[in-house]
């Protein structure tokens, strides 16, 4: 029988157990990338895993909510997952500025400065000499600079911060750093608020978010927060050699998007097997 991995702190525990007993006012957030999806050398070949989609799927019918927040615009994450398929799933794209639900987008405009940046780019790329391999990804709300395809990743992102720093200083941007990409994405949005204000609306008195990278610190700062208003919470790192930031403070590590839907699949046994029968 499969059974669902234990967390490695008291507090995870405590939600866990919660959310066991009391699933119909669980809510279970995600990430797309890196934690539903394996990342890949271009983000438009990201897909979910597979099965992942269809243990949310069968998760949704269990608990209170099912959510994806996500850095990518939320149709694309709807449609690379394959989350048109699940029943009352909700995607919160552009770290919530987007949301997506039945079908519908509800959108934003997105602030003058991403035009501005938008156009001195690649004007910058070339001045800064940005290695081959470097690509900016246009998000719509934001932009996105890679340098994963570059001969040293970590040398390009190193050269380009400062300048990128500054250029989304002066159009009014935050910078979010990633697994080898700077994001330039409007301020006053983070992963932390769109999880927070989507648990209160749903009433939830537990929660599970689980993610991958350095944007997902701020919805685990959340889980902590909500934690102390009396919500229990489980913070889940989907791991890599990438990243380690996250894994220092997550109740629970596991092996990347495999373990993820490993762990859906466990959740989806125990909740199933809980559940009265007729």
């Amino acid at each position: 029988m499969t059974t669902v991995p234990r967390p490695r702190t008291t507090e995870g525990s405590a939600a866990l157990d919660r959310l066991l007993a009391e699933p119909s006012r669980a809510v279970l957030a995600f990430d797309f990338d890196g934690t539903l999806a394996p990342i890949v050398p271009d983000p438009r070949d990201a897909r979910a895993y597979p099965g992942a989609t269809a243990e949310l799927a069968r998760l949704s019918s269990l608990v209170a909510s099912v959510v994806i927040i996500t850095g990518r615009p939320a149709g694309l994450a709807v449609e690379y997952g394959g989350l048109d398929s699940i029943e009352g799933v909700v995607v919160l794209g552009q770290y919530g500025r987007e949301r997506w639900e039945a079908g519908r987008l509800d959108a934003p405009e997105p602030p003058a400065g991403v035009q501005l940046v938008r156009e001195e780019l690649p004007d910058l790329l070339r001045r800064y000499d940005a290695p081959e391999g470097t690509w900016i990804e246009d998000k719509g709300h934001a932009l996105a600079v890679h340098t994963r395809r570059t001969p040293d990743p970590d040398a390009a992102l190193s050269l380009l911060r400062a300048p990128l720093t500054a250029l989304a200083e002066r159009a009014d941007l935050t910078v979010e750093p990633g697994r080898m990409v700077i994001e330039l994405r409007p301020p006053g949005m983070d992963k932390g608020t769109a999880l927070t204000r989507f648990a209160t609306e749903r009433g939830a008195t537990s929660l599970l978010y689980a993610g991958d990278d350095l944007g997902d610190l701020a919805a685990f700062d959340a889980v902590e927060q909500l934690r102390e208003k009396g919500v229990p919470g489980l913070t889940v790192c989907s791991g890599s050699d990438e990243v380690t930031a996250l894994a220092d403070r997550a109740d629970l590590i596991v092996d990347g998007p495999p373990g993820i839907a490993d762990l859906l699949g466990s959740l989806r046994t125990a909740l199933e097997s809980a559940a009265p029968r007729d």
